[in-house]
Protein backbone atom coordinates (compact mmCIF):
# COMPACT_ATOMS: atom_id res chain seq x y z
CA UNK A 1 0.00 0.00 0.00
CA UNK A 2 1.67 3.65 -1.00
CA UNK A 3 1.17 6.08 1.85
CA UNK A 4 -0.83 8.98 1.16
CA UNK A 5 -1.67 12.26 2.67
CA UNK A 6 -4.49 10.29 4.62
CA UNK A 7 -3.41 6.87 5.42
CA UNK A 8 0.54 7.56 5.85
CA UNK A 9 2.37 5.46 9.02
CA UNK A 10 4.08 7.85 10.06
CA UNK A 11 1.43 10.32 9.74
CA UNK A 12 0.62 12.68 13.27
CA UNK A 13 -2.89 14.34 13.77
CA UNK A 14 -4.50 15.56 10.54
CA UNK A 15 -4.37 19.71 11.04
CA UNK A 16 -6.40 22.16 9.91
CA UNK A 17 -5.57 26.08 9.63
CA UNK A 18 -8.52 28.04 9.95
CA UNK A 19 -8.86 31.80 9.75
CA UNK A 20 -11.76 33.69 11.16
CA UNK A 21 -13.43 37.10 10.14
CA UNK A 22 -16.61 39.39 10.35
CA UNK A 23 -17.82 42.68 11.02
CA UNK A 24 -16.92 44.24 14.77
CA UNK A 25 -19.40 42.74 17.27
CA UNK A 26 -20.36 39.87 15.05
CA UNK A 27 -19.06 37.78 18.03
CA UNK A 28 -15.67 36.30 16.36
CA UNK A 29 -13.62 36.13 19.65
CA UNK A 30 -16.79 35.25 21.87
CA UNK A 31 -17.11 32.09 19.41
CA UNK A 32 -13.73 30.77 19.41
CA UNK A 33 -14.04 31.36 23.27
CA UNK A 34 -17.16 29.02 22.88
CA UNK A 35 -15.07 26.27 20.60
CA UNK A 36 -12.23 26.54 23.26
CA UNK A 37 -14.46 26.31 26.32
CA UNK A 38 -16.77 23.14 24.75
CA UNK A 39 -13.86 21.63 23.61
CA UNK A 40 -12.09 21.49 26.56
CA UNK A 41 -9.55 23.48 25.71
CA UNK A 42 -8.69 25.52 28.21
CA UNK A 43 -7.63 25.21 31.83
CA UNK A 44 -9.85 25.32 35.13
CA UNK A 45 -8.04 28.76 35.91
CA UNK A 46 -8.18 30.64 32.78
CA UNK A 47 -11.83 29.90 33.26
CA UNK A 48 -12.15 31.11 36.66
CA UNK A 49 -10.09 33.97 35.48
CA UNK A 50 -12.87 34.86 32.86
CA UNK A 51 -15.48 34.39 35.44
CA UNK A 52 -14.64 36.83 37.84
CA UNK A 53 -13.30 39.69 35.05
CA UNK A 54 -17.14 39.46 33.68
CA UNK A 55 -18.58 39.58 36.90
CA UNK A 56 -16.16 42.78 37.69
CA UNK A 57 -17.49 44.37 34.50
CA UNK A 58 -21.23 43.98 36.11
CA UNK A 59 -21.97 41.40 33.01
CA UNK A 60 -24.66 38.69 34.04
CA UNK A 61 -22.86 35.81 31.85
CA UNK A 62 -19.17 34.79 31.18
CA UNK A 63 -17.75 36.90 28.50
CA UNK A 64 -15.64 34.21 26.55
CA UNK A 65 -14.02 36.72 24.15
CA UNK A 66 -11.90 37.42 26.96
CA UNK A 67 -10.30 34.24 26.33
CA UNK A 68 -8.95 35.75 23.09
CA UNK A 69 -9.10 39.15 23.03
CA UNK A 70 -5.00 38.75 24.16
CA UNK A 71 -3.74 42.94 23.54
CA UNK A 72 -4.90 45.24 26.25
CA UNK A 73 -6.31 47.48 23.34
CA UNK A 74 -8.30 45.13 22.06
CA UNK A 75 -9.79 43.96 25.66
CA UNK A 76 -10.32 47.79 26.63
CA UNK A 77 -12.10 48.73 22.78
CA UNK A 78 -13.64 44.92 22.67
CA UNK A 79 -12.23 44.88 19.24
CA UNK A 80 -9.95 42.41 17.85
CA UNK A 81 -6.65 44.54 16.56
CA UNK A 82 -3.70 41.84 15.55
CA UNK A 83 -3.67 38.06 14.17
CA UNK A 84 -3.65 36.36 17.20
CA UNK A 85 -2.79 33.14 16.78
CA UNK A 86 -4.83 29.86 19.05
CA UNK A 87 -4.19 26.18 19.41
CA UNK A 88 -6.34 23.32 20.67
CA UNK A 89 -6.78 19.61 19.72
CA UNK A 90 -9.88 17.00 19.66
CA UNK A 91 -10.12 13.69 19.01
CA UNK A 92 -9.89 13.73 15.35
CA UNK A 93 -7.81 16.80 14.36
CA UNK A 94 -5.41 19.67 15.48
CA UNK A 95 -6.43 22.99 15.04
CA UNK A 96 -4.47 26.18 14.46
CA UNK A 97 -7.05 29.38 14.62
CA UNK A 98 -6.10 32.94 13.01
CA UNK A 99 -8.49 35.40 15.18
CA UNK A 100 -8.30 38.13 12.18
CA UNK A 101 -9.59 42.01 12.46
CA UNK A 102 -12.95 43.63 11.24
CA UNK A 103 -12.03 46.44 10.78
CA UNK A 104 -11.46 47.99 7.41
CA UNK A 105 -8.08 49.29 8.06
CA UNK A 106 -6.94 46.26 9.14
CA UNK A 107 -7.28 44.65 5.76
CA UNK A 108 -3.15 43.20 5.89
CA UNK A 109 -4.16 41.64 8.69
CA UNK A 110 -7.16 39.62 7.49
CA UNK A 111 -4.29 38.75 4.84
CA UNK A 112 -1.53 37.84 6.74
CA UNK A 113 -4.10 35.31 8.96
CA UNK A 114 -6.21 34.07 5.70
CA UNK A 115 -2.91 33.32 3.39
CA UNK A 116 -1.94 29.98 5.38
CA UNK A 117 -5.85 28.81 5.93
CA UNK A 118 -7.56 25.79 4.59
CA UNK A 119 -10.95 27.24 5.86
CA UNK A 120 -12.36 30.81 6.28
CA UNK A 121 -15.15 31.21 9.00
CA UNK A 122 -16.92 34.61 8.37
CA UNK A 123 -19.61 35.55 10.88
CA UNK A 124 -22.66 37.62 10.17
CA UNK A 125 -24.68 38.56 12.76
CA UNK A 126 -27.97 37.85 12.45
CA UNK A 127 -30.07 41.26 13.35
CA UNK A 128 -27.88 42.61 10.94
CA UNK A 129 -27.81 40.31 7.57
CA UNK A 130 -24.86 41.07 5.48
CA UNK A 131 -22.88 43.83 5.51
CA UNK A 132 -20.08 45.64 3.23
CA UNK A 133 -17.53 44.32 5.73
CA UNK A 134 -19.11 40.58 5.21
CA UNK A 135 -18.77 40.72 1.55
CA UNK A 136 -15.17 42.01 1.88
CA UNK A 137 -13.82 39.40 3.64
CA UNK A 138 -15.56 36.61 1.66
CA UNK A 139 -13.78 38.14 -1.69
CA UNK A 140 -10.52 38.78 0.28
CA UNK A 141 -10.71 34.76 1.06
CA UNK A 142 -11.33 34.45 -2.67
CA UNK A 143 -8.83 36.20 -3.60
CA UNK A 144 -6.57 34.48 -1.23
CA UNK A 145 -7.63 30.73 -3.16
CA UNK A 146 -9.09 29.84 0.85
CA UNK A 147 -10.53 26.15 -0.53
CA UNK A 148 -13.17 26.26 2.25
CA UNK A 149 -15.85 28.93 3.08
CA UNK A 150 -18.33 28.44 6.31
CA UNK A 151 -20.52 31.17 7.26
CA UNK A 152 -21.93 31.03 10.28
CA UNK A 153 -25.18 33.34 11.21
CA UNK A 154 -24.39 34.36 14.29
CA UNK A 155 -26.53 35.48 17.53
CA UNK A 156 -29.22 33.45 16.29
CA UNK A 157 -30.68 33.74 20.11
CA UNK A 158 -31.16 37.31 19.43
CA UNK A 159 -34.39 36.60 16.72
CA UNK A 160 -35.45 34.20 18.46
CA UNK A 161 -33.64 30.83 15.88
CA UNK A 162 -36.59 32.21 13.24
CA UNK A 163 -35.71 30.39 10.12
CA UNK A 164 -36.71 32.77 7.74
CA UNK A 165 -34.09 35.04 9.03
CA UNK A 166 -31.11 32.29 8.20
CA UNK A 167 -32.87 31.54 4.66
CA UNK A 168 -32.46 35.09 3.60
CA UNK A 169 -28.97 35.28 4.94
CA UNK A 170 -28.48 32.18 3.04
CA UNK A 171 -30.21 33.34 -0.09
CA UNK A 172 -28.20 36.53 0.39
CA UNK A 173 -24.72 35.15 0.69
CA UNK A 174 -25.32 32.78 -2.05
CA UNK A 175 -26.36 34.85 -4.74
CA UNK A 176 -23.16 37.04 -3.93
CA UNK A 177 -20.77 33.92 -3.49
CA UNK A 178 -21.62 33.07 -7.37
CA UNK A 179 -19.50 35.76 -8.59
CA UNK A 180 -16.40 34.62 -6.36
CA UNK A 181 -14.31 31.78 -7.16
CA UNK A 182 -15.39 29.59 -3.93
CA UNK A 183 -15.24 26.03 -4.28
CA UNK A 184 -16.83 24.84 -1.07
CA UNK A 185 -19.37 26.69 1.03
CA UNK A 186 -21.81 25.56 4.10
CA UNK A 187 -24.04 28.26 6.19
CA UNK A 188 -24.57 27.35 9.50
CA UNK A 189 -26.75 29.03 12.28
CA UNK A 190 -25.31 29.67 15.12
CA UNK A 191 -25.31 31.35 18.99
CA UNK A 192 -21.58 31.48 20.21
CA UNK A 193 -23.12 33.12 23.47
CA UNK A 194 -25.57 29.82 24.35
CA UNK A 195 -22.93 27.09 22.23
CA UNK A 196 -25.93 26.76 19.32
CA UNK A 197 -24.69 24.47 16.79
CA UNK A 198 -21.20 25.26 17.90
CA UNK A 199 -20.17 21.89 19.58
CA UNK A 200 -23.76 20.54 19.87
CA UNK A 201 -26.40 20.00 17.46
CA UNK A 202 -29.02 23.14 18.75
CA UNK A 203 -32.36 21.84 19.81
CA UNK A 204 -33.48 25.16 19.46
CA UNK A 205 -33.31 25.08 15.82
CA UNK A 206 -35.40 21.70 14.60
CA UNK A 207 -35.90 23.10 11.16
CA UNK A 208 -31.80 22.88 10.31
CA UNK A 209 -30.30 19.44 9.30
CA UNK A 210 -27.11 20.37 8.57
CA UNK A 211 -23.60 19.62 10.60
CA UNK A 212 -23.05 21.56 14.07
CA UNK A 213 -19.65 24.05 13.50
CA UNK A 214 -17.14 21.86 15.07
CA UNK A 215 -18.50 18.78 13.51
CA UNK A 216 -17.69 20.56 10.02
CA UNK A 217 -14.73 21.44 11.44
CA UNK A 218 -13.71 18.22 12.05
CA UNK A 219 -14.89 16.70 8.59
CA UNK A 220 -14.15 18.83 6.25
CA UNK A 221 -12.11 16.79 3.57
CA UNK A 222 -8.61 19.46 3.29
CA UNK A 223 -5.78 17.04 2.10
CA UNK A 224 -6.67 16.90 -1.38
CA UNK A 225 -6.48 20.65 -1.53
CA UNK A 226 -2.64 20.24 -1.96
CA UNK A 227 -1.42 20.36 -5.21
CA UNK A 228 0.03 16.39 -5.36
CA UNK A 229 1.10 16.69 -8.77
CA UNK A 230 3.27 19.31 -10.08
CA UNK A 231 6.40 18.75 -7.89
CA UNK A 232 7.94 21.43 -6.14
CA UNK A 233 10.82 21.10 -3.40
CA UNK A 234 12.51 25.24 -3.01
CA UNK A 235 15.89 24.42 -1.27
CA UNK A 236 15.91 26.12 2.32
CA UNK A 237 19.23 24.69 3.26
CA UNK A 238 22.19 22.33 2.36
CA UNK A 239 23.13 19.64 4.75
CA UNK A 240 26.78 18.93 4.92
CA UNK A 241 27.70 17.61 8.58
CA UNK A 242 31.51 16.79 7.68
CA UNK A 243 31.89 14.73 10.72
CA UNK A 244 32.97 11.16 10.96
CA UNK A 245 29.74 9.55 10.83
CA UNK A 246 28.69 11.14 7.85
CA UNK A 247 31.63 12.25 6.05
CA UNK A 248 30.34 12.15 2.71
CA UNK A 249 26.58 13.67 3.71
CA UNK A 250 25.41 16.38 1.05
CA UNK A 251 21.34 16.46 1.96
CA UNK A 252 19.02 19.21 0.57
CA UNK A 253 16.61 20.34 3.51
CA UNK A 254 13.13 22.25 2.27
CA UNK A 255 9.27 22.18 2.85
CA UNK A 256 7.59 20.24 0.09
CA UNK A 257 5.22 22.95 -1.61
CA UNK A 258 3.71 20.74 -3.90
CA UNK A 259 3.69 16.92 -5.91
CA UNK A 260 5.00 13.75 -4.33
CA UNK A 261 8.77 13.05 -4.44
CA UNK A 262 9.98 9.15 -4.32
CA UNK A 263 13.55 7.70 -4.48
CA UNK A 264 14.52 6.75 -7.89
CA UNK A 265 12.87 9.78 -9.38
CA UNK A 266 14.32 11.48 -12.18
CA UNK A 267 14.29 15.42 -10.91
CA UNK A 268 15.89 18.66 -12.59
CA UNK A 269 17.40 21.44 -10.27
CA UNK A 270 16.34 24.98 -11.25
CA UNK A 271 17.49 27.41 -12.33
CA UNK A 272 20.73 25.85 -13.92
CA UNK A 273 18.81 23.07 -15.35
CA UNK A 274 21.13 20.14 -13.95
CA UNK A 275 19.22 16.64 -14.15
CA UNK A 276 19.38 13.70 -11.35
CA UNK A 277 17.53 11.30 -9.80
CA UNK A 278 16.20 11.06 -6.08
CA UNK A 279 18.57 8.76 -3.77
CA UNK A 280 16.68 9.08 -0.89
CA UNK A 281 14.26 10.89 1.19
CA UNK A 282 15.44 11.15 4.91
CA UNK A 283 12.65 12.93 7.54
CA UNK A 284 14.73 13.47 10.76
CA UNK A 285 17.06 10.10 11.63
CA UNK A 286 15.22 7.59 9.10
CA UNK A 287 14.66 7.33 4.98
CA UNK A 288 10.91 7.85 3.74
CA UNK A 289 9.68 6.18 0.96
CA UNK A 290 7.93 9.14 0.01
CA UNK A 291 7.14 12.84 1.14
CA UNK A 292 4.52 15.37 0.24
CA UNK A 293 2.99 18.76 1.26
CA UNK A 294 3.28 20.55 3.43
CA UNK A 295 6.23 17.60 4.94
CA UNK A 296 9.76 19.19 5.61
CA UNK A 297 12.08 16.61 5.06
CA UNK A 298 15.71 16.22 3.29
CA UNK A 299 16.22 15.14 0.08
CA UNK A 300 19.99 13.14 -1.50
CA UNK A 301 20.35 13.13 -5.19
CA UNK A 302 22.62 10.27 -6.66
CA UNK A 303 24.82 12.88 -8.21
CA UNK A 304 26.87 15.71 -7.05
CA UNK A 305 25.48 18.63 -8.62
CA UNK A 306 25.69 21.69 -7.62
CA UNK A 307 22.27 22.77 -5.41
CA UNK A 308 22.25 25.77 -3.20
CA UNK A 309 19.46 27.73 -0.84
CA UNK A 310 16.81 29.58 -3.30
CA UNK A 311 17.08 26.55 -6.22
CA UNK A 312 13.99 24.42 -7.01
CA UNK A 313 14.19 20.61 -7.32
CA UNK A 314 10.89 19.27 -9.78
CA UNK A 315 10.10 17.26 -12.25
CA UNK A 316 12.13 16.64 -15.38
CA UNK A 317 8.97 17.12 -17.61
CA UNK A 318 6.59 19.30 -15.04
CA UNK A 319 8.73 22.12 -14.13
CA UNK A 320 8.07 25.95 -13.26
CA UNK A 321 9.53 28.28 -16.29
CA UNK A 322 11.35 30.77 -14.79
CA UNK A 323 10.70 33.83 -14.94
CA UNK A 324 11.59 37.44 -14.20
CA UNK A 325 8.35 39.40 -15.65
CA UNK A 326 5.55 38.97 -13.11
CA UNK A 327 2.12 39.73 -12.77
CA UNK A 328 0.42 39.83 -9.52
CA UNK A 329 -2.33 40.87 -7.36
CA UNK A 330 -0.64 43.07 -4.53
CA UNK A 331 -2.09 43.56 -1.25
CA UNK A 332 -0.08 46.91 0.06
CA UNK A 333 1.10 46.94 3.55
CA UNK A 334 2.25 50.31 4.75
CA UNK A 335 1.28 54.02 5.19
CA UNK A 336 3.94 54.84 1.81
CA UNK A 337 1.95 54.24 -1.18
CA UNK A 338 3.44 51.95 -3.98
CA UNK A 339 4.09 53.58 -7.08
CA UNK A 340 5.38 52.32 -10.38
CA UNK A 341 9.30 52.66 -10.79
CA UNK A 342 9.42 51.72 -7.19
CA UNK A 343 12.22 49.15 -6.09
CA UNK A 344 12.16 46.77 -3.42
CA UNK A 345 13.68 43.52 -2.50
CA UNK A 346 11.22 40.57 -3.01
CA UNK A 347 11.36 36.77 -1.35
CA UNK A 348 9.45 34.34 -2.89
CA UNK A 349 9.76 31.14 -1.67
CA UNK A 350 13.26 30.49 -0.56
CA UNK A 351 14.72 33.07 -2.92
CA UNK A 352 15.24 36.12 -2.62
CA UNK A 353 16.14 39.38 -5.16
CA UNK A 354 14.81 42.62 -6.03
CA UNK A 355 12.31 44.06 -7.79
CA UNK A 356 11.00 47.23 -10.12
CA UNK A 357 7.23 47.96 -9.60
CA UNK A 358 6.96 48.64 -13.60
CA UNK A 359 2.93 49.57 -13.88
CA UNK A 360 0.05 49.34 -11.69
CA UNK A 361 -3.12 47.91 -13.66
CA UNK A 362 -5.64 48.92 -11.67
CA UNK A 363 -6.58 49.08 -7.70
CA UNK A 364 -9.77 46.40 -6.37
CA UNK A 365 -12.58 47.59 -4.64
CA UNK A 366 -13.45 44.81 -2.29
CA UNK A 367 -16.68 45.86 -1.67
CA UNK A 368 -18.15 46.36 -5.36
CA UNK A 369 -15.12 44.26 -7.57
CA UNK A 370 -15.16 47.70 -9.21
CA UNK A 371 -11.49 47.95 -11.21
CA UNK A 372 -10.33 51.26 -11.33
CA UNK A 373 -8.08 51.85 -14.10
CA UNK A 374 -7.03 55.31 -13.60
CA UNK A 375 -5.07 54.55 -10.31
CA UNK A 376 -1.28 55.59 -10.08
CA UNK A 377 -0.53 53.95 -6.48
CA UNK A 378 -1.79 51.53 -3.92
CA UNK A 379 -2.53 52.95 -0.34
CA UNK A 380 -2.43 51.44 2.82
CA UNK A 381 -4.32 47.85 2.83
CA UNK A 382 -5.52 48.52 -0.77
CA UNK A 383 -5.32 45.86 -3.43
CA UNK A 384 -4.14 46.16 -6.99
CA UNK A 385 -2.52 44.43 -10.25
CA UNK A 386 0.89 45.10 -10.59
CA UNK A 387 3.47 44.48 -13.26
CA UNK A 388 6.48 43.22 -11.76
CA UNK A 389 10.46 43.36 -13.66
CA UNK A 390 13.13 41.10 -10.92
CA UNK A 391 16.31 40.68 -10.86
CA UNK A 392 16.73 36.68 -10.30
CA UNK A 393 14.27 34.34 -12.16
CA UNK A 394 11.64 33.33 -10.02
CA UNK A 395 10.78 29.64 -10.33
CA UNK A 396 6.94 30.99 -10.01
CA UNK A 397 3.49 28.96 -10.52
CA UNK A 398 0.22 30.71 -10.97
CA UNK A 399 -2.03 31.35 -7.00
CA UNK A 400 -4.61 29.00 -7.91
CA UNK A 401 -2.37 26.34 -8.83
CA UNK A 402 -0.16 26.36 -5.88
CA UNK A 403 -0.34 28.75 -2.94
CA UNK A 404 2.88 28.55 -2.35
CA UNK A 405 4.89 29.37 -5.03
CA UNK A 406 2.25 31.19 -5.99
CA UNK A 407 3.18 33.87 -3.85
CA UNK A 408 5.65 36.10 -2.35
CA UNK A 409 6.71 39.23 -0.52
CA UNK A 410 7.73 42.56 -1.08
CA UNK A 411 10.48 44.11 1.28
CA UNK A 412 11.28 47.44 2.35
CA UNK A 413 15.15 47.44 1.67
CA UNK A 414 16.29 50.35 3.89
CA UNK A 415 14.16 49.10 6.99
CA UNK A 416 13.84 45.25 6.10
CA UNK A 417 10.02 45.64 6.79
CA UNK A 418 7.95 43.42 4.83
CA UNK A 419 5.24 46.16 2.82
CA UNK A 420 3.11 44.02 0.74
CA UNK A 421 2.12 40.84 -0.11
CA UNK A 422 1.52 38.70 -3.85
CA UNK A 423 -0.14 36.37 -5.58
CA UNK A 424 0.86 35.77 -9.28
CA UNK A 425 -1.28 35.11 -11.88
Amino acid sequence: MNATPENHPGRSMDLLRFATAGSVDDGKSTLIGRLLLDSKAIFEDQLEAVEATSLSKGYDYTDLALLTDGLRSEREQGITIDVAYRYFATPNRKFIIADTPGHVQYTRNMVTGASTADLGLVLVDARQGLTEQSRRHAVILSLLRVPHLVLAVNKMDLVDYDETIYQEIYRDFTSFATKLNIPDLEVIPISALKGDNVVKRSENMPWYDGPSLMHHLEHVHVASDRDLVDARFPVQYVIRPKSDDFHDYRGYAGQLAGGVLKPGDEVVVLPSGMTSRIAAIDLFDKEIAEAFPPMSVTVRLEDDVDVSRGDMIARVKNAPTPSQDIDAMICWMTNEPLRPRQKLAIKHTTRTGRALIKDIQYRLDVNSLHRDQETGELGLNEIGRVQLRTTVPLLCDSYSKNRTTGSFILIDEATGVTVGAGMIN
